[in-house]
């Protein structure tokens, strides 16, 4: 089985991006900006932020991280990022979620310009990779590492069944409108499961691509692939495990141990998609930055 390495390919994605960075310092003396607002204290949210703004100083672009209280009122939040759509500066902006309860989520998403929204979840964004223009939009950055993750790998796709498992705004919808792009690296027929449908293993046993990303550990059994398949695991649960010093343990959507012995090509948890999230966002950054300066 071949093991679909995302770490080994979002290493590389970097030093990319990095030769871009550097090259534009040159020829033009800026470089792309990324600020990152993160309101209140959740741990997650901070580790995440944190690894954010390392990998942007690795690579060279500017990073700020911008820290509200969990009690910041959702007026204060949205004239903080007005400011940032005027700034010529931050070429993309990022409201980290989850926000307190008192912030309207599909508010902040809307205040965000569209052309600086280079998480992908706004409207118009969405709306033109719906419609087949991904040269004009910013792609959500999970299903743009996993787009990245089976162009490198030379994956076939064109003609093949995928079959998404999830249909969340931040990865299910997404992902199966670019694998229905006609695209070299996609060009599927589609099929999409979620927690309504009846039979889902009827659903997966025919997949040639299967991409969980349902949220619940181990859910896609060796009963529930076809041999052969390409699998996908967006999954990142945490469980318990007294064999482990901190007693618990990373796992994905997909039984890695049992599915592995059927697919023909897997990404692992960790390791797989999870490390291209970063480095797609720098690279929608990065994009940004080129559209900004018509470079």
């Amino acid at each position: 089985m071949l093991i679909i390495d995302g770490k080994k390919v979002s290493l590389e994605l970097k030093d990319e991006l990095k030769a871009s960075v550097d090259r534009y310092r040159e020829t033009t003396g800026k470089v792309p900006g990324l600020t990152v607002i993160i309101v209140g204290e959740d741990p997650a949210s901070q580790v995440y932020v944190r690894n954010k703004a390392k990998t942007c100083k690795e690579i060279g672009m500017n990073s700020s991280v911008i820290t509200m209280p969990a009690d910041t009122p959702e007026e204060h939040l949205l004239d903080t990022i007005a400011s940032l759509n005027l700034d010529p500066a931050v070429h993309g902006i990022l409201v980290q979620q989850p926000l307190p309860e008192q912030i309207d989520e599909f508010a902040v998403t809307l205040a965000i310009d569209p052309q600086k929204d280079v998480d992908g979840f706004h409207p118009e964004n969405l709306g033109r990779l719906v419609m087949g223009h991904l040269d004009k939009c910013f792609v959500s950055c999970t299903p743009y590492g996993i787009l990245e993750l089976l162009g490198r790998y030379g994956i076939e796709t064109s003609g093949k069944h995928c079959v998404v498992v999830g249909r969340s705004n931040i990865v299910g919808k997404p992902m199966a409108n670019l694998m229905l792009q006609k695209l070299k690296r996609s060009n599927c027929t589609v099929t999409i499961c979620h927690s309504a449908t009846q039979d889902i293993a009827s659903y997966t046993r025919q997949a040639d691509i299967l991409i969980a990303a349902i949220g619940r550990a181990k859910f896609i059994t060796p009963d529930m692939v076809k041999e052969g398949a390409v699998v996908i695991d967006v999954g990142i649960n945490r469980i318990d495990d007294p064999t482990t010093k901190s007693g618990t343990r990373l796992v994905g959507d997909v039984d890695y141990e049992g599915v592995s012995a059927l697919a023909s090509a897997m990404t692992p948890v960790p390791g797989g998609v999870g490390p291209m999230t970063i480095a797609m966002l720098l690279k929608n950054t990065l994009h940004s930055f080129e559209r900004t300066h018509n470079l």
